[in-house]
């Protein structure tokens, strides 16, 4: 595999930087979280966004869509949601005599799953298929989705009553969870003054297209990770696993998934290789929505994010040869 060229690594730095500045238009000082939406994005991944109501997450997730000239649907998420809702479902046609496939919201580039939490588990696994291969199979029909795609799912972590707990083997499929946090003073000042008359969202133009994604996620993949940055990224994500106050620690597939959103990470930064500085920015939210804690380490507030910055002060780091 052909090492990038540094021209290649600027256009995939300026495309990115286009990208978070145009959400950025719209969206007040959260350009780490918009810079990783779109790590996921490229990596082919999905996102996990945990948060309180209120704090602009459907507008980030549309700003970020209009942004990327890819098209968006968003399921509003509840009790009585259907799989076929999702998916799409076979109508009989009887001008025809025969039986039409209805798509579903799920066949769009960037699909919002709000409020995941409050879907059955029998509707939050008609996603598994379509975020693990993207496709999605609806009685006799196996349709490819439309690429680039990704789920943008969001969940309330504090209102708990009436949800359905996400189980393991789904949270399993979000390469990242990411937190928006509330903002500060001046940026809260800052919101009411951009949001002040129109919506900046309005009037936000798309500044790249699918097929120039297409291409950079290609592109990412051919950002070099050094021997000793493997072995450091994978002794990392075994250490979960090996914790005295972690009952399940991450899988293979976390190892995966933080190889390649370090790639993708070196790459929107400017730079053709991976640093161990990249696995340790990305190590909590690539892996701790996958660890299950034992119970006694949560009494005494050992939440997974503490126990991932331990980690990353004990697991010795590679250090460049001279």
């Amino acid at each position: 595999m052909h090492r990038l060229s540094e021209e290649e690594v600027q256009r995939a730095q300026t495309i990115a930087d286009r990208v978070i500045n145009n959400v950025g238009r719209v969206i007040v000082g959260k350009r780490e979280v918009i810079e990783l939406m779109l790590v996921a994005l490229l990596c082919e991944g999905h996102v996990l966004v945990e948060d309180v109501p209120g704090l602009g997450k459907t507008v980030m997730a549309r700003a970020f869509a209009r942004s990327l000239g890819c098209s968006f649907r968003r399921i509003q998420c509840t009790p009585d949601l259907l799989p076929s809702d999702i998916t799409g479902v076979e109508i009989y046609n009887q001008t025809t005599g025969e039986f039409e496939f209805r798509p579903g919201p799920l066949m769009t580039n960037i699909l919002l799953v709000d409020e995941i939490n409050r879907a059955t588990p029998r509707t939050q696994s008609a996603l598994l298929e379509a975020m693990q291969e993207q496709q999605v199979t609806v009685d006799r029909h196996t349709l490819p989705l439309p690429r680039p795609f990704m789920v943008l799912a969001t969940q309330n972590p504090v209102e708990l009553e009436g949800t359905f707990p996400l189980p393991e083997a789904q949270l399993d499929r979000f390469m990242l969870r990411l937190e928006l946090g509330y903002p500060s003073h001046e940026e809260e000042v800052a919101v009411l003054d951009r949001f002040r008359a129109d919506s900046p969202l309005d009037t936000l133009a798309p500044v790249t297209g699918p097929d120039e994604l297409l291409a950079l996620q290609k592109l990412c993949r051919r950002v070099h990770v050094d021997s000793s940055v493997h072995d450091y990224l994978v002794s990392l994500v075994r250490a979960t696993r090996e914790h005295p106050d972690v009952k399940l620690g991450a899988s293979p597939r976390a190892s995966l998934h933080l190889h390649r959103a370090a790639q993708t990470f070196a790459a929107v930064r400017g730079r053709s290789y991976v640093l161990p500085d990249d696995v340790k920015a990305l190590a909590v939210p690539t892996l701790a929505h996958r660890l299950i804690i034992r119970t006694e380490a949560r009494l005494r507030d050992r939440g997974p994010e503490r126990i991932i910055a331990d980690l990353l002060s004990t697991v010795p780091v590679p250090v460049e040869n001279p």
